[in-house]
This record gives structure tokens, C-alpha cells and sequence, in this order.
């Protein structure tokens, strides 16, 4: 019995780490569709205001919320992927040390 294949996860792993990497980078990309909206909505509503000589205090927290929501997201997502590898070595683990216990040496 060889290594248990992980590959597909690792990928999905290193993927997710990237958009994490990004979003706190405040890039566009790995944001979801209404994280966009809520992103554009809120850059919108601070020109807005500003344009009409109000200050942006409200738009500035609203973006601060939804780039810190979008972080929650990716780091839940980068959490469960890595439970389900270990549960898949693990898995693999027993079946190993399962088969070596019942083998005559």
C-alpha cells in the first residue's frame, strides 16, 4: 500500500491559500459574486458622498467588513480542506497498520 492520494486536495489547498493571499491583498478576483456587488456598492456609495462633499467613513467600514468576511470565508474553506487530507491519510494510516496486524509477520 503506497501513499494515499491527496493530490486533488493539495491543489484545492494551495488554490484557496492563493485567493487568501489575494484578498488580503484587496484584489478583485477571488471574490465571490456578492462580494463583488457589495464591494463595487460600496465604492459607489463613498464617490458618492464625497462628491457631494460628505465623508466616506461609512462606505470605508463597509468595505473593511466585507474584505474581513471574504478572509473568514477563504480561511474556513483552507480549514476544512486540510481536515478532510488529514482524514484521508489517517484513513489510510489504519488501513495500513490494519493490514500489517493481520499479516503473519
Amino acid at each position: 500500500m503506497g501513499k494515499p492520494d491527496t493530490r486533488r486536495l493539495d491543489k484545492a489547498i494551495r488554490e484557496t491559500e492563493r485567493k487568501l493571499e489575494a484578498v488580503r491583498n484587496q484584489e478583485m478576483w477571488p471574490l465571490n459574486g456578492r462580494e463583488r456587488r457589495a464591494v463595487l456598492g460600496a465604492v459607489t456609495s463613498g464617490a458618492y458622498n464625497l462628491h457631494r462633499g460628505n465623508g466616506t467613513a461609512r462606505a470605508d467600514r463597509r468595505l473593511d467588513t466585507i474584505w474581513q468576511s471574504a478572509e473568514t470565508r477563504l480561511v474556513a474553506e483552507v480549514t476544512a480542506l486540510q481536515v478532510e487530507r488529514q482524514r484521508i491519510v489517517n484513513e489510510a494510516a489504519a488501513e495500513k497498520a490494519e493490514k500489517k496486524s493481520n499479516g503473519w509477520w
